[in-house]
């Protein structure tokens, strides 16, 4: 979109078909002097008007200009001019939903491909393409947890900020999922007036949590439902070990030195979500974990978030659509 001449143009792209323009353009013309030279050889212009009384050059003339100025209407209402604001009040409604991801060094065992961290992120986009009108937040935590993005109903910011979760990211071998529900707890504290706080914590139930009972009590306290998704298998796979620089450079070992697994602790994440009022998914490669969490999330009753205020432009090509059909008749009646 652009503005030029006192004019918002909302389709810029469309001058692409400006080349047709001119070709059909050079058609109408070409078209004229054909017109033009043809009748001056079959008869001189002084008796023109005896042998062909309704023909005429300066006719002619009119009718071209007729079919060039509608095909020039036409081609500019294809750019969509705009002009004239109006203000729009939108009534937004939806629900909040914070989206835990966790991200120590287990989500990147490769029971589920390429490993569960990118395996969940692909989710967590389809599951944007599901949803409507929610705001989203997310947090990442390991052994800690901190706020990547918070609520809002910009998706592509949200997605954003989700593309830049990477092997990087990982800091951490532990997970503590009461750091993460508290982090939740705090970024909720300001929306206090909310009937429904959900959050969707993706992970693969390792816990090193020392304090989660507590965490769970104020959670219920604050009305938080805690939706629990499962990300892994409960045969587990090996947890790579990665350099400085990201590379794969073996495994994590046991203290006894023997390859560490991570398998989904699946019964933690049940009794989180019995407590807090939620439901367990398990991660699976259709899509029909995504279906039933969009089903339960869509199930909690709608809020009403802050107005929001739009000036938008008034589309006025139906303007130039009209005045090219009236062209066209002209030339049609003449």
């Amino acid at each position: 979109m652009f503005d030029i001449l006192d004019f918002h143009w909302a389709r810029p792209d469309n001058i692409i078909y400006f080349p047709i323009f001119l070709f059909f353009s050079w058609l109408i013309l070409r078209n004229f002097n054909q017109i033009k030279k043809i009748s001056c050889v079959l008869v001189h212009k002084v008796n023109q008007k005896l042998l062909f009384s309704g023909f005429s050059v300066s006719k002619q003339k009119i009718k071209t200009f007729f079919l060039l100025a509608a095909l020039f209407c036409i081609f500019l209402a294809l750019l969509r001019p705009q002009w004239g604001k109006k203000e729009n009040v939108v009534v937004q409604q939806g629900r909040d939903l914070l989206i835990v991801l966790d991200i120590s060094r287990s989500m990147l065992a490769q029971d589920l491909k390429p490993n569960r961290l990118d395996f969940v992120k692909l989710k967590i986009r389809n599951l944007l393409n599901k949803l409507r009108f929610e705001r989203v937040g997310l947090i990442l935590f390991s052994g800690s947890a901190f706020l990547q993005c918070p609520l809002t109903a910009d998706y592509p910011a949200f997605l954003t900020f989700l593309n830049s979760v990477d092997v990087e990211t990982i800091a951490s071998g532990t997970t503590s999922i009461d750091s993460a529900l508290l982090k939740a707890i705090n970024v909720f504290s300001n929306s206090q007036d909310r009937k429904n706080k959900l959050v969707l914590l993706a992970t693969d139930g390792e816990d090193f949590s020392t304090n989660l009972k507590a965490v769970k009590q104020k959670a219920k306290k604050e009305n938080i439902k805690v939706l629990s998704w499962g990300i892994g298998t409960t045969q587990g796979a090996p947890i790579p070990k990665i350099d400085r620089f990201a590379k794969q450079i073996g495994h994590e070992v046991d203290k006894d030195g023997s390859i560490a697994t991570s398998k989904l602790g699946e019964e933690k994440l049940k009794d989180i979500s019995s407590y807090l009022d939620g439901h367990y998914f398990k991660s699976t490669n259709s899509d029909s974990d995504l279906n039933d969490i969009t089903r339960v999330i869509e199930g909690f009753e709608k809020e009403n978030f802050e107005d929001k205020k739009l000036s938008l432009y008034e589309d006025k090509y139906p303007l130039l659509l009209g005045v090219a059909w009236v062209l066209l008749l002209l030339e049609w009646l003449l």
